[in-house]
């Protein structure tokens, strides 16, 4: 089986449990959700401690590409472990995961998409690269930095503002329609689209 012909792994970061749903740590699952709608299909709890949809996403025929939608089930900092465990069962290349999940360090709602790097100090980057290496794909959904001096753990722990959720449900939108794009288009190409 060549890259081409592998599935792709997305795997939107977040913490299970209602009580974290809205949260900025969570908008890798809101992603991810939009995504396993795209394709059609429903969560389905996964011996990889990971809910997945799988499907198929781009027009129908030869062009279309497999993808296995995640959320792992472990909280952020361990999420290495379940995208491993998929990465296994699913035979997915390292080239063909992508994470996505918040960014400090971007205004909110811009996105950047990149091949390898960092974990800026983000646990679940961290844990996917202590198990995989950094060679995978991201794409950086932006949060903005904290007012004040709020800690960054409680920041990203609480819910989107009232005035960030009006946009939110677009910029989500936006974040899925790029992870399609550096599927079937490539990196290069979704990048001058999206990369804001």
């Amino acid at each position: 089986m060549t890259d081409a012909d592998s599935p792709w792994l997305i795997v939107g970061l977040g913490n299970p449990g209602p009580e974290y749903a809205a949260n900025r740590h969570n908008v890798g699952f809101m992603v991810a959700d939009l995504l396993a709608g795209r394709v059609g299909g429903r969560f389905k709890a996964h011996k990889a401690r990971a809910q997945v949809v799988e499907g198929r996403i781009g027009a129908p025929g030869p062009s279309s590409r497999r993808v296995v939608v995640a959320k792992p089930l472990s909280f952020m900092n361990l999420s290495g472990g379940p995208t491993t465990a998929l990465r296994d069962f699913y035979k997915v290349p390292v080239s063909n995961i992508i994470a996505v999940h918040d960014e400090l360090d971007i205004d909110y709602g811009a996105l950047r998409l990149k091949l390898g790097g960092g974990d800026n100090g983000h646990n679940g980057l961290k844990s996917i690269t202590k198990s995989l290496g950094a060679d995978y794909h991201r794409v950086r959904f932006g949060i903005g930095r904290p007012p004040g001096r709020m800690p960054v753990a409680d920041f990203v722990l609480k819910d989107f503002s009232s005035a960030e959720r009006k946009e939110l449900d677009y910029f989500v939108d936006r974040a899925a329609d790029a992870v399609e794009a550096l599927v079937l288009e490539g990196l290069e190409r979704a990048q001058s689209t999206y990369n804001t």
